[in-house]
C-alpha cells in the first residue's frame, strides 16, 4: 500500500484561495485509492493554533487513511544533521523533522506547499545529499498538485 507523509502546509492549502483546489483534489485521490497518509506529531504541534475548520477538516478525514507517527530520536538526530550540514537554518528545525520522518518511515512521497524550505529543489538535493550520506534512501518530495495523474483516462 502506498504511503505518503503529509505535512501541516497540505492541511491548511485546502482553506487557500491558491492551493485549494488542488489540495482538495488531493484528499480525494487519497481517499479513492485508500492510500495512507502519514501525519506526526510535529503536525499535531503545528495545528495546534490553526482556525477551527482546519481542526475540523483533519478530523473529517477517514481514520482509515490516516497513520500517526510519534517523532523519535533518531528523526530527530537526522534533522538535526540537515540543520548542520545546512540545508536550511535553525528556524526549520520543524520542516527538518518532517523530512527525517518521512526517510526513516521509507514513505513513497512526501507532499508539502512549502516551497521555500521544503518543495524546492536545491533543498531537495540537500536533505538527500544528507540522507544518502548516512545510509538511508533519499525521499521524493512533490506538492498536492505534482502527487498523482489527476488525468480521467476514462
Amino acid at each position: 500500500m502506498k504511503t505518503i507523509y503529509v505535512d501541516t502546509s497540505v492541511f491548511g492549502g485546502k482553506f487557500d484561495e491558491e492551493f485549494g483546489y488542488w489540495t482538495q483534489k488531493f484528499f480525494d485521490q487519497v481517499i479513492a485509492d485508500n492510500i495512507i497518509l502519514l501525519k506526526s506529531d510535529v503536525v499535531d504541534d503545528e495545528l495546534i493554533g490553526a482556525p477551527k475548520f482546519v481542526h475540523e477538516f483533519v478530523d473529517s478525514l477517514p481514520d482509515r487513511i490516516i497513520q500517526h507517527i510519534d517523532l523519535w530520536e533518531e528523526a530527530i538526530l537526522l534533522g538535526e544533521q540537515y540543520i548542520k550540514e545546512e540545508v536550511v537554518g535553525k528556524a526549520s528545525r520543524a520542516d527538518c523533522f518532517h523530512i527525517a520522518i518521512a526517510t526513516l518511515q521509507k514513505v513513497d512521497l512526501l507532499v508539502s506547499w512549502n516551497f521555500k524550505h521544503i518543495v524546492n529543489i536545491e533543498r531537495i538535493h540537500g536533505y538527500n545529499a544528507v540522507n544518502l550520506k548516512n545510509g538511508f534512501q533519499t525521499l521524493e518530495i512533490r506538492n498536492p498538485r505534482e502527487a498523482f495523474d489527476y488525468e480521467d483516462n476514462n
